[in-house]
């Protein structure tokens, strides 16, 4: 059974209503990045970074798989999928998925201030105001920030680097360090694009492009996959 590695971002979500942030009418036309998504920003006014993330987590409680996540969940019956995901939302597990690497964290987790192994299962609820960790830290979202490292590359540039299949979906390939994970791929594996905006691969992999959006992009991907 061949290896499919997909690697998602927020266009995979974008049809379950999930909100991206760098498109228009995006979450940083409410809030700064350097407001809600920074260290700094933690430490300086943590009840802010709560109530945002209190939000998000709170959308996602409503939010539905869409069919894009319900096809890379069917493709198990034929290949040996495995996700890597820029979305710190569950919607891959809640459609089926087995194997899904999260790079930046997931809203449905808190951890320890101090101690980033430290995580709790917290599913939709909000996190409260000077809520504590078993450490006795303050508990804080389970995101990966801007400024922080992302402990999850290295397993995820290994699982790139056993890909007989890529697919990337909904991700433009500009965010460092996840957009580096296309050099992992060995040059000879077959990668395709899903995205209805054009992307630009930094590589020399055979790229077949979908210009479609998640869900009927994902339709059109199985499709050709089982079709080879």
């Amino acid at each position: 059974m061949k290896r499919l590695v997909i690697l998602t971002g927020a266009g995979m979500s974008a049809e379950s209503g999930i909100r991206t942030f760098r498109d228009s009418g995006g979450l940083w036309e409410e809030y700064r990045v350097e407001e809600v998504a920074t260290p700094e920003a933690w430490h300086r006014n943590p009840d802010l970074v709560q109530r945002f993330y209190n939000e998000r987590r709170r959308q996602l409680e409503k939010a539905q798989p869409n069919e894009g996540h319900k096809g890379l969940a069917a493709l198990e019956k034929d290949f040996d999928v495995n996700i890597v995901t820029q979305n710190v939302d569950d919607l891959h597990e809640r459609a089926g998925s087995t194997k899904v690497l999260h790079l930046h964290g997931m809203l449905t987790q808190a951890r320890s201030s101090n101690n980033p192994g430290q995580i709790i299962e917290i599913g939709y609820r909000d996190i409260q105001n000077g809520e504590k960790a078993p450490d006795g830290s303050m508990l804080r979202p389970h995101i990966v920030w801007f400024g922080e490292a992302v402990p999850a590359m290295e397993e995820a540039a290994e699982i790139c680097s056993c890909a007989d299949l890529f697919a990337v979906i909904g991700t433009s390939l500009v965010v460092y360090p996840a957009a580096g994970l296309i050099h992992y791929v060995p040059l000879m594996t077959q990668v395709c694009l899903v995205d209805p905006n054009p992307v630009t691969l930094s590589s020399s992999h055979i790229v077949k492009a979908f210009r479609e959006g998640a869900s009927k992009g994902v339709t059109l991907l199985a499709e050709w996959l089982k079709s080879r």
